[in-house]
C-alpha cells in the first residue's frame, strides 16, 4: 500500500478558497452533524468528498437542497433512483467508472445487487432524510 490516506477512512472537505481539509475518521451517522458544525462557515459552497461501500440498498432516502451531488461508482454496480420535485422518478444503473448527478432538491436512494463502492462529492448543507418504506429490498 502507498503512503496516502484512504478516502474510506478519512473524508475530505472542499472549502472556500479552494481548500482541501482532511477530516477525522468516519465513526457513524453522528459524524455528519459534527462535520456540519466544523465547516458551517463555508455554507452551501462547502463539499464533502467521501467513499462508501455497500452490500445492500440504502435504508433511507436523502436530499440535498442547496447543491448538486456527484455519485461516482468505482466498484460493482448500483441502481440510483431519483425522485424529482414534480413526483417523477428516474432510475440510473451505474457501473464501475460511471457517475450520476443528483440535482439540488432531488430525493435519491440506491440499491445494490451484491456490492458497490462509490465516491460522493456532496453539497451537504441542509441535507434531509426520510424513511424508506420498501426496505429491505427483495
Amino acid at each position: 500500500m502507498g503512503d496516502g490516506t484512504r478516502l474510506a477512512d478519512s473524508f475530505i472537505h472542499l472549502g472556500l478558497g479552494a481548500s482541501a481539509i482532511p477530516q477525522p475518521p468516519f465513526d457513524g451517522p453522528d459524524w455528519y452533524e459534527h462535520y456540519g458544525a466544523r465547516h458551517a462557515s463555508d455554507g452551501a459552497e462547502g463539499r464533502l468528498v467521501s467513499l462508501h461501500r455497500f452490500n445492500e440498498g440504502w435504508a433511507s432516502w436523502e436530499m440535498h437542497p442547496k447543491g448538486a451531488e456527484i455519485v461516482l461508482c468505482t466498484e460493482g454496480s448500483m441502481l440510483l433512483t431519483q425522485e424529482f420535485p414534480d413526483g417523477r422518478r428516474a432510475q440510473l444503473r451505474l457501473e464501475a467508472g460511471e457517475y450520476a448527478i443528483n440535482p439540488p432538491g432531488v430525493w435519491h436512494i440506491a440499491d445494490v445487487a451484491t456490492h458497490a463502492t462509490a465516491v460522493f462529492v456532496t453539497a451537504g448543507e441542509g441535507t434531509e432524510m426520510r424513511e424508506r418504506s420498501d426496505f429491505p429490498v427483495d
